[in-house]
């Protein structure tokens, strides 16, 4: 089976394991990546160096507060790259702040979603984000680094 691939771009551990929870949750066979800053994503995204043999996602999920380029400066690079354009980005971040929104919509996000306080916010969020893009529940997930 061809599973789909994610790209989540967090700084923080405890993010990455209520995501991973969540996909277990929600069953959604998925392969999660994960970068810790926008200069990994986009490395991860060209293929640069640790990242050569990275496959392309069918969804990067991004935060907006990354260190060393932030989620927006991201998600710019992405939609200006022809090759990259064509990935879904949905943003899954802290900010709850209308400009924040906004700016993640104006830039070419598929959605902007702000991270539930709950568990079970969580999970219906990562449902509507994986929804979004066609991936849903059917199967164990998988995990790498």
């Amino acid at each position: 089976m061809n599973e789909h691939v994610l790209l989540y771009a967090e700084d923080e551990d405890a993010a990455v394991f209520l995501l991973e929870m969540a996909l277990k949750e929600a069953n959604i066979a998925i392969t999660l990546h994960r970068v810790s800053d926008g200069e990994e994503a986009l490395a991860f995204l060209h293929h640069n160096g640790a990242y050569v043999r990275a496959p392309k996602p069918d969804m990067v999920l991004l935060d907006l507060n990354l260190p060393r380029k932030s989620g927006h400066e991201v998600l710019l690079a992405i939609r200006e790259d022809n090759e990259l354009r064509a990935i879904p980005v949905v943003i899954f971040t802290s900010s709850s702040a209308v400009s924040d929104r906004r700016k993640s919509l104006a830039l070419g996000a598929q959605m902007h979603i702000t991270k539930p306080s709950s568990f079970d916010g969580f999970v219906d969020a990562i449902k509507e984000a994986c929804g979004s893009v066609g991936i849903t529940g059917n199967g164990d997930n998988g995990h790498k680094n």
